[in-house]
């Protein structure tokens, strides 16, 4: 079943035609990544289903809710977040109050608590700094605590923009073992990375972005066996 669906998304920025009839869908219990160069689309896609962005022509639909003009903190209330590009941290205020923030809709803190606990259990470290200044942290850190945050809102399916960006690899692979994790908890994500290989690795299925459309798809396993998708995305 569909937790997702974009149907004939347009997109402009001025002038510029950002989207140009992107269509695609997100199964329930899925990872699906979006992948491709630098400026074909994929975090303009993101913004756009989460209502950052206004859509010229199209459709986004999720969990059955048509999105047409439903404003970004009610797309929230339906179990949609996104985990922003450049990670969108309080820096002067602490770890845990960071996180609590993904709570601002909920009325039910033994729930928020618990989910606390949960994102604690995923990232130990956060616990150890939960009262230290989120500013202070390692750009991997903060991503944990970007993460965590989205998570707190109890999503029904999480949007994440570039988890990977400006990481050392070694955290690198921590943070997809954690989206990993998430998944396999019953999170249903969709996921732009510019590490296509990785992204690959992780995700069921994918869509290949080249200058705001979809210009092939399937699943991973055979788009990583595609000598197109090799050459021009994984460098081998």
């Amino acid at each position: 079943m569909a937790i997702l669906e974009v149907e004939d998304l347009h997109v402009y920025y001025g002038m510029i035609h950002a989207l140009k009839g992107v269509s695609f869908h997100v199964e329930e219990g899925e990872i699906v990544t979006l992948i491709g160069a630098n400026g074909a689309g994929k975090s303009t896609t993101l913004r756009t289903i989460s209502g950052l962005v206004a859509k010229s022509s199209g459709k986004v639909v999720f969990d059955g809710h048509d999105l047409e003009k439903v404003p970004a903190h009610k797309i929230v209330g339906l179990g949609l977040t996104q985990v922003p590009e450049g990670r969108r941290l309080f820096p002067g205020l602490s770890v845990e109050d960071n996180l609590f923030l993904g709570s601002y809709l909920r009325r039910d803190k033994q729930g928020v608590q618990r989910d606390l606990e949960r994102v604690y259990d995923l990232f130990p470290r956060l616990l150890e700094r939960r009262k230290q200044q989120a500013g202070s942290l390692s750009g991997g850190e903060q991503q944990m605590v970007a993460m965590g945050r989205g998570l707190v809102s109890r999503p029904q399916l999480l949007l994440l923009d570039e988890p990977s960006m400006g990481l050392a690899p070694l955290l690198v692979r921590e943070i997809f073992s954690v989206i990993e994790e998430i998944n396999r908890q019953g999170t249903t994500i969709l996921l732009v990375e510019q590490n296509a290989s990785l992204a690959l690795d992780i995700a069921h299925r994918a869509y290949v972005f080249e200058t705001g459309s979809v210009a092939f798809e399937g699943e991973t396993r055979m788009l990583a066996e595609d000598p197109r998708i090799r050459q021009a995305y994984l460098g081998v």
